[in-house]
């Protein structure tokens, strides 16, 4: 028999030694405590216990210890007031044989789900369970699990993404970040490889050609199911989206738009199609032979959107407008720009791609109209025009040049340093009875008329959802004109 003693150097000495038995005795020892660490806390049965579970619970070998535990007396058990006592049994602490390793057949949805719940501290039910088992290059084992509900951390610091990986059963590393994409960080589960050693660290996987590969493979097979599930089970797929869609317009619109082939079929919006969900597949489907382009508006919600006016002509002409009510919306489709071979095009551009029928009011020349009211609203505005989109409306706002109103809104909420601002242009219905008016006006009562332009300037920006420079001037300015 040989005795190797470590005292925690490098090095070790080997001195003879007698065991009675056959086998190995490990004997570790504790440092003593100290004022900053507190070392007697592995000595713990709990702690120990804990430990175990962590880190080595599917070791294919049981790991026995006496556990003292509190239990009730025989002989009073069933009395009102039951007696203690501490009891010492050798427990096996942990389960040795993982619920992915063992054929999906043989595991219930029940155990799933409480494995779920157990491992990842999870109380919704998953929006769907994945399993894999592949063999090649890199051969592992993944439970995979889509959650409903998004994480009460989801948005902060806080929150790590990543899935455990487990090297033969032996914890490596609680939260594994190459092994999923940022627009999949939502995902939460498991990989077990026998490929990967117990020591490897963090900057070595970095640079793992072998952990690339399992990572490539799991965001397909992650997509895969998506796919499948929004065709299988919509409603299911539905109220996923509407936690974790945000999250996946990200990915599109992340790394240059590198991933928005793989993302463009999982997205959804709400539309003018029954106000639902609906995919860009499904929009493009149901376009006419005569529409040119895939029409959208923005807005901070699908009744104020429905309501804009210069959805109103993209609307009368039977045409589906999809709504983008989420900061990301807009980004997204200027990264798609198409799907399959039509464009995106919003409402608020100047041509619609719509044969419109001439009457008296566009086809008269109302240059002196728009100069007017041009020179009325000096540098608030870099633009009046006419509007070839107004149908009953008298007037709204687009914007000019590459930044939107919802850029506009949404720079000014997460970098409002920047200062970055649309080109307002003023559009006029020449045909409504207000513009008219002010028309008549210019001439005879060319303040009156200014007032008229003022006051659909304003109108104009509370339209467009952007805040009027002065309330309490608009109200007077509404009063005195009434």
């Amino acid at each position: 028999m040989k005795y190797i003693q470590n005292s925690g150097a490098d090095g070790y000495t080997i001195k003879e030694a007698e065991k009675e038995s056959a086998g190995t005795i490990i004997t570790l020892h504790i440092k003593e405590d100290t004022e900053s660490e507190n070392y007697s806390e592995f000595l713990g049965q709990f702690r120990i216990e804990e430990l175990v579970k962590k880190y080595s619970d599917y070791i294919r070998y049981p790991i026995i210890m006496d556990m003292t535990r509190s239990k009730v007396k025989e002989e009073t058990k069933d009395s009102d007031n039951p007696e203690y006592e501490s009891v010492t049994e050798a427990e096996t602490l942990n389960s040795m044989v993982p619920i992915w390793q063992r054929p999906k057949k043989d595991v219930s949805d029940e155990e799933y789900e409480k494995f779920y719940h157990d491992k990842f501290n999870a109380f919704d039910k998953p929006a769907k369970i994945i399993t894999t088992s592949v063999e090649g290059v890199v051969t592992y084992k993944a439970l995979l699990y889509i959650p409903s509900k998004t994480p009460f951390d989801y948005y902060t610091k806080e929150y790590k993404k990543g899935l455990q990986l487990y090297s033969s059963g032996v914890l490596i590393m609680e939260n594994c970040e190459e092994l999923l994409p940022e627009h999949f960080r939502f995902v939460k589960g498991i990989v077990d490889s026998q490929d990967f050693s117990l020591n490897i660290s963090r900057e070595v996987l970095q640079h793992d050609h072998q952990l690339k590969t399992v990572a490539n493979t799991l965001e397909k097979k992650i997509k895969n199911e998506l796919s499948s599930l929004l065709k299988k089970d919509r409603e299911t797929y539905e109220n996923f989206y509407n936690e974790f869609g945000r999250q996946l317009k990200y990915g599109i619109v992340s790394d240059y738009g590198m991933h928005k082939d793989s993302l463009k079929d999982l997205i959804m919006f709400y539309s003018s199609n029954d106000n639902k969900l609906t995919t860009l597949a499904e929009y493009k489907d149901r376009m006419s032979e005569e529409q040119k382009y895939i029409y959208f508006a923005t807005g901070e919600n699908v009744s104020s959107i429905s309501k804009l006016p210069q959805a109103e002509m993209v609307l009368s002409k039977g045409f589906e407008v999809l709504y983008c009510t989420q900061e990301i919306d807009e980004f997204t489709l200027q990264t798609l720009q198409q799907y399959g071979e039509k464009q995106f095009k919003s409402v608020d551009s100047d041509d619609l791609g719509i044969e419109q029928e001439e009457n008296k009011d566009e086809t008269e020349d109302n240059s002196e109209v728009l100069k007017f009211v041009r020179d009325a609203l000096g540098d608030k505005v870099s633009e009046v025009i006419q509007s070839k989109k107004l149908v009953s409306h008298p007037v709204c706002m687009t914007a000019k040049g590459g930044i939107s109103f919802e850029m506009e809104k949404y720079f000014a909420a997460m970098q409002p340093e920047a200062g970055m601002k649309a080109q307002r242009c003023l559009e006029l219905n020449m045909n409504h009875k207000a513009v008219k008016a002010m028309k008549d006006l210019i001439g005879k009562d060319d303040e009156k008329a200014k007032k008229y332009a003022e006051i659909f300037y304003n109108q104009a920006l509370l339209i467009a959802g952007l805040p009027i420079e002065n309330p309490s001037d608009y109200a007077d300015l509404v009063s005195s004109i009434m």
